[in-house]
């Protein structure tokens, strides 16, 4: 009991000023790792602002006197690059497009008129030939054959005619010396008549017989092209085989079977009536490259009523083989030339809620909005009624970056100032007046 009395035991406060002094510590450093965040924190802020800044800061360092790109307050002094041309006028030429195919304006199958065996064939797939050649040979000998026969029958018929026309001659002196009756006479008169018509029909016979050796040459009915070979030499060929020997298609000149809408109809139908040759090109299956001219022709007598089209077909003389049947290309009929427009290149125009304008470039290189109306359009060229006149300098690229009153720097290109550019290889005429091609931007900026 002694040394249990002799341990000290803590005093009852120490314990609690221990605990005081412990979350004094822990409060102090609170505070500190608070602090150290925050700086981190503002750190990190100012370098992203600096990165992003970055930038815009080097773009507003090359910009002339730091200003704004669009022309606005505090960018007066920026000047946009653009490319210019220049209003001019002329006349635009009014088309209208069709698709259609190729025709040869003869097609012939080339068939035997007689039977017998092929011999020859005297012509080269694919070989142009001319009205009158030779193209095969059949087997004549059976056909001289009827001929001598013909000729036999006829030697013979003619010699028996000379015996009846000697008996009738004796018979006629005898009738009028009485010896013998009137009857006789007329039976012998009959049957030298009866001589004459046999001899007639021997000669038919004959001619027969050299027709068909006329037929064992089979010609030509028509120049052109010759297809491939149908019947190989040797065969028996007969007059009612359905194939023939070859096809030929004339080729040179050739025709053209387009369709339009019935809707252009009326325009077409009256230049018709009225004589006038209206010009037909025909484009390849691209619609970009002209491969020949022509002259329309005619158009058929109705309406196709499942498609709302009617036919036409022109013609091409095609005197270098360009066009070859049943071809697919683009035809494009011209049927009007407006005159005394204001042509300007299809890319300057814009479209935009204010309606059809283009950016045109006044004093001082300052462009501003200019509504237009637009008269015709034909490849990249189009005709205006109204909105400029000759000599206007209008912006065909670069009217992205352009609001109205923003100033440019303008650099030049050849505009099309005739019609002869729209229709030159290469060009899609429109029948249609509204701009195509690069021109119109949707959502142009209002005024």
């Amino acid at each position: 009991m002694s040394q249990l009395n002799s341990i000290d035991l803590p005093e009852r406060g120490s314990a609690a000023r221990t605990t005081v002094r412990a979350n004094s510590a822990s409060g102090s450093r609170w505070w500190i790792w608070l602090v150290v965040f925050s700086i981190l924190a503002l750190a990190a802020f100012w370098y992203y602002r600096l990165a992003h800044n970055q930038p815009k800061d080097a773009a507003a360092a090359a910009a002339p006197g730091g200003g704004k790109a669009r022309g606005g307050p505090g960018g007066a002094n920026f000047a946009v690059p653009v490319v210019v041309a220049t209003a001019t006028t002329g006349e635009v030429p009014v088309y209208f497009n069709g698709l259609g195919s190729v025709t040869p304006l003869n097609t012939v199958t080339v068939r035997s008129r007689v039977d017998g065996q092929l011999i020859n064939v005297a012509f080269k797939e694919g070989q142009f030939v001319q009205q009158g050649d030779l193209l095969a040979e059949i087997d004549p000998r059976p056909f001289q054959v009827q001929l001598e026969q013909a000729e036999g029958q006829l030697a013979k018929d003619e010699a028996q005619r000379r015996d009846a026309e000697a008996n009738y001659e004796r018979f006629q002196l005898l009738f009028k010396e009485g010896v013998i009756p009137k009857q006789q006479l007329d039976t012998q008169q009959a049957q030298v008549g009866q001589f004459d018509g046999a001899i007639k029909s021997d000669q038919a016979q004959i001619d027969n017989a050299k027709l068909q050796l006329n037929y064992c040459r089979i010609t030509s009915p028509i120049s052109g092209r010759a297809g491939l070979r149908l019947v190989d030499p040797g065969n028996i060929i007969h007059a009612s085989d359905a194939n023939g020997l070859l096809v030929i298609t004339q080729i040179q000149p050739i025709a053209v079977v387009f369709s339009l809408p019935q809707d252009q109809l009326p325009q077409v139908y009256d230049k018709l009536r009225k004589g006038v040759q209206l010009n037909v090109d025909a484009f390849d299956r691209d619609n970009t490259f002209k491969i020949t001219s022509g002259k329309l022709l005619t158009i058929d007598n109705q309406i196709d009523p499942t498609t709302g089209t009617y036919k036409l077909k022109a013609v091409f003389n095609n005197q270098d083989n360009a066009l070859f049947p049943n071809q697919f290309v683009n035809v494009h009929l011209l049927v009007d030339t407006r005159k005394n427009l204001t042509l300007i290149p299809v890319p300057a125009i814009q479209r935009g809620p204010q309606g059809t304008y283009v950016y045109l470039v006044g004093q001082g290189n300052v462009v501003s909005i200019r509504p237009i109306t637009i008269a015709q359009t034909t490849g990249d060229t189009a005709g205006l009624s109204s909105g400029l006149k000759q000599g206007d300098v209008v912006v065909t690229d670069g009217q992205d970056k352009l609001q109205d009153g923003s100033k440019i720097v303008p650099s030049t290109v050849p505009a099309g100032n005739s019609s002869s550019d729209a229709t030159a290889p290469g060009a899609t005429p429109q029948q249609n007046s509204a701009p195509q091609g690069k021109a119109a931007r949707a959502g142009g900026k209002k005024q």
